[in-house]
């Protein structure tokens, strides 16, 4: 049932038919298989390590490293590379002291002692740092609900609690603590704990133990190996009676904001093996996916979106069809001069339909970095529909995105140039500059003064000063050259030829009704291809701010074909009206009809911030925003040269095919 099982599957298929004597994997997601210690084979491991990754919360944008508090860390190990898209995203996966070896239980064994004095001034900030915030600026992490993070085997280690109708719920993720108020009431994770039968007003918990369950599979055909298929935990608070020989009982291990003195703080875990002979390693991450809260509503409400929007564009075709065929069988049905002078609509306005637009330059500029973008997201999704950037490739989403719009200069170059010189432009060297910098140096911008923000804050998710440094150095001598390259066979082709001549006067515009009017109608047009996408888009922000996978890639491809198709009729429907009603000025008009929807996409981002979130601070809020306009041009930029091309296509069809005078 789970799309990426299948994708992946499919993609092994093609590979075994070029290589029928050997076995291919993905790049980065080749099975490791395991063995019990002193079995260890050419390809098998015995010793199973559990990587950290980030700190995050729900309740914040600001991610941190997980040496943000002293938790239990190793110096000696090399961190893991990691690609551009997690550099980007703020993954920072490192290696951790919990090691152990495969099939040896483990109880309650210590992993290291952290001790501390609220007298020292150190000591106090790293336990003020942990229980209310990171010494005077105020950014809580148990009261934030700040999560671990963990990584087995290329998994996610979650952490599986039972909700509402006795569905499980598996978290890739576990908190560091919880908090029980003033009053008594219990926050996030001592609700569902065990540490609920030790509440205390007014106190952190802090779960400094974990209970790690890995099931394994065992390989057929092959020799004493076995493969890792889930990695599930759950964890525990404990005030060790004996901190230096931990046994895991007593009373849970709190924090009263009252406290003073000295204070020792064990960590620990116990570990058990479990062998699954259900779960095949290619379908390991399906319990994880199909715990997800509402997946049954999004499969739902995804094709109830598909049927309506098919249907509505299905509607929208057959009109202009039909509509259009009448109108251009009336048109070369004329005979005379007088019955031409009687018509009025759409043929009146051929002398003027290809009159260059007012603002040719940016609006060939839009076009051209809205190819660019297009293209990129084509490809992108694509690829993703294959599952070669499916959530076990972490950071590969983003690094082949980025990778393919710097290598798509050459398209947006080309585009803009050749609509540039078709509206009877002579500045090419500002258009082909405009074209590299304008709105990439806007997306910088923005993106610039976030990671200062980050910078500031001390998060993980701030690129370091280096990766800026690869990024620009990527734009301006990757990009930018490649924009050149385009621009000059753009401008080297001659202008685009018109079906139709354009006089020399403007003819002028009637007086138009209210619904013809350009900013109604660019209102109402963002209105449809907005409802194709606004339940894929609630999953999209979900898996961006809330943390949760996003793996319905086919879904998401057939929605962005849809939006493509949404827009293209939404937008020749209303400039068919405006040429009806003798406005001839489509140009802009189809490209913001189109892009409207990133307006609306805007406004749900808002309601989203407020009605579904619980950020909190000045900081995050700001980061949510700034990252938001980013993501809105990005969309305006696509969705508006989409509508473009339609109509261009659209107006140089039907005035070729009639006859004119």
């Amino acid at each position: 049932m789970c799309s990426l099982h299948r994708a992946r599957g499919s993609v092994l298929v093609i590979f075994l038919l070029l290589h029928s004597a050997t076995s291919f994997y993905l790049p980065g997601l080749a099975p490791v298989s395991f063995c019990e210690p002193g079995q260890t084979g050419k390809e098998n491991e015995s010793t199973i390590e559990i990587f950290v990754n980030r700190l995050d919360s729900v309740e914040s944008v600001l991610p941190y490293e997980y040496t943000a508090f002293d938790f239990c860390a190793i110096d000696s190990e090399k961190r893991p590379s990691e690609n551009l898209g997690q550099v980007l995203f703020g993954e920072r996966i490192e290696p951790s002291p919990y090691k152990f070896e495969f099939k040896k239980k483990v109880d309650c064994k210590p992993v290291c002692t952290k001790s501390y004095n609220t007298n020292k001034p150190e000591d106090k900030a790293h336990l003020d740092f942990l229980k209310k915030g990171m010494f005077t600026t105020g950014k809580i992490f148990i009261l934030l609900n700040y999560q671990h993070r963990w990584i087995v085997d290329n998994m996610p280690v979650t952490w599986c609690y039972d909700v509402e109708d006795g569905q499980k719920f598996c978290n890739p993720g576990f908190p560091i603590g919880c908090y029980v108020t003033e009053a008594g009431r219990p926050k996030d994770a001592c609700v569902v704990n065990s540490v609920k039968t030790f509440l205390l007003d007014n106190t952190f918990y802090v779960f400094n133990h974990v209970d790690i369950t890995i099931h394994y599979h065992v390989v057929e055909n092959e020799a004493a190996g076995a493969r890792l298929v889930a990695a599930k935990m759950e964890p525990k608070s404990y005030k060790h009676t004996k901190v230096e020989a931990p046994d895991c009982a007593g009373g849970p291990m709190y924090l009263n904001n009252k406290f003073s003195g000295e204070l020792k703080i064990g960590y620990t875990y116990s570990v058990q093996f479990v062998e699954d002979t259900h779960i095949r390693w290619a379908s390991r991450w399906d319990y994880i996916l199909e715990s997800m809260p509402h997946t049954n509503i999004q499969w739902f409400s995804i094709m109830n979106s598909l049927v309506i929007v098919l249907f509505l564009s299905g509607m929208v075709a057959m009109i202009m069809l039909r509509t259009l065929h009448k109108d251009i069988a009336r048109y070369n049905q004329m005979d005379s001069v007088e019955d031409a002078q009687e018509e009025f609509g759409w043929k009146l306005v051929h002398g003027d339909v290809f009159r260059p637009p007012r603002k040719g330059m940016l609006l060939s500029v839009f076009l051209g970095s809205g190819t660019q973008i297009f293209i990129m997201m084509f490809v992108t999704l694509f690829f993703a529909c294959l599952g070669f950037l499916s959530p076990a490739n972490r950071g590969a989403l983003m690094t082949c995105a980025v990778v393919l719009w710097v290598l798509l200069g050459t398209p947006a170059g080309y585009v803009a140039a050749r609509f540039y010189k078709s509206f009877g432009g002579e500045k090419w060297k500002t258009n082909v500059l405009l074209t590299c910098f304008l709105c990439p140096g806007v997306v910088f911008a923005d993106f610039f003064v976030m990671n200062l923000i980050l910078w500031g804050e001390g998060s993980s998710a701030a690129m370091p000063f280096g990766t800026l440094v690869a990024i620009l150095a990527l734009w301006f001598c990757i990009s930018v050259p490649l924009t050149f390259i385009g621009a000059y066979f753009g401008f080297k082709k001659t202008g685009i030829e018109h079906p139709v001549r354009t006089n020399q006067i403007p003819r002028q515009i009637p007086e138009q009704s209210f619904y013809t009017r350009s900013l109604p109608g660019i209102v109402m047009g963002g209105i449809l291809p907005f409802g194709c996408i606004f339940i894929q888009l609630f999953f999209i922000l979900n898996s961006i701010w809330s943390h949760q996978m996003y793996y319905m890639f086919g879904f998401l491809f057939l929605v962005f074909i849809i939006l493509v198709i949404t827009c293209s009729e939404a937008t020749i429907l209303l400039c068919y009206f405006h040429l009806c009603a003798e406005d001839y000025h489509w140009q802009w008009r189809s490209f913001l009809t189109s892009g409207f929807t990133a307006v609306y996409f805007l406004v749900y981002a808002i309601h989203y911030f407020f009605s579904k979130l619980q950020i909190t601070g000045l900081a995050s809020t700001i980061l949510y925003f700034g990252y938001t306009m980013i993501m809105a041009l990005i969309f305006f930029l696509f969705t508006g040269t989409i509508g473009f091309f339609a109509c261009f296509w659209f107006v140089t069809k039907i005035y070729s095919v009639v006859k004119v005078d």
